[in-house]
């Protein structure tokens, strides 16, 4: 595979399922681990140091949870896509990280096909990982819907039609199959849509969708 290989970092408090996950991400040759931590603080210290394109960071660990390791990474413009590991499918933790700015959320006893294209497809931007579960995770923890921003109001009818699609979870392929377009295309629209709504990615844009009605 051409290109530089994805900078990877595991954040996760147990030994034992960060050397699997780093075997499994090891034999892909467009996969590289840069660093591990076993808790939040160590695992800023790394992620700091070592400028991952990409962290797996769990939920629940010692020292610092991955929520409040998530918030410090997040200060920082050039922060990496952030995927959360839970144990549970819906979990509200999962949901709040989202909401601050992770780029989605994955189980922890996903299958390794799955988990390897999740970092890939988080990396590319080209679309939400498990989007049917994301969509369920903020139905199932719904806050009160806002008014939709000014900023909204100034997508062109077009941009809107591929709003409303990215909010359902569908891809780049996927939209533009149903919309008659090319991917490049596709892709040039969402870039518009997500800088029009100072989104950092797709992940937020379904959850901009969820909190002002639009979903």
């Amino acid at each position: 595979m051409s290109g530089d290989p994805i900078r990877v970092v595991l954040v996760d408090d147990q030994a034992l399922f960060r050397a699997g996950i780093r075997m499994l991400l090891s034999s892909q040759p467009d996969l590289e681990v840069v660093g591990e931590a076993g808790d939040g603080r160590e695992g800023v210290e790394v992620v700091r140091r070592t400028r991952p394109a990409v962290v797996l960071m769990d939920i629940r660990m010692p020292v610092m949870d991955g929520l409040a390791a998530t918030a410090g990474l997040l200060a920082d413009p050039a922060a990496p896509r952030i995927v959360m590991l839970t144990t549970f499918d819906l979990d509200e933790a999962a949901a709040r990280a989202i909401r601050q700015g992770a780029s989605g959320f994955l189980l922890k006893d996903a299958d390794p096909e799955f988990l390897l294209a999740a970092i890939r497809s988080v990396h590319a931007g080209s679309e939400v990982i498990a989007a049917s579960a994301t969509r369920e995770l903020f139905a199932r923890f719904a806050e009160p819907v806002r008014p939709v921003p000014p900023s909204y109001r100034e997508l062109t009818d077009r941009e809107r039609e591929i709003f409303a699609l990215a909010a359902r979870g569908l891809s780049n392929g996927e939209i533009a199959a149903r919309e008659f377009l090319s991917e490049a295309t596709v892709k040039t629209h969402i870039s518009r849509i997500l800088s029009k709504l100072a989104l950092r990615d797709r992940v937020q844009l379904v959850v901009f969708a969820f909190e002002h009605g639009l979903a």
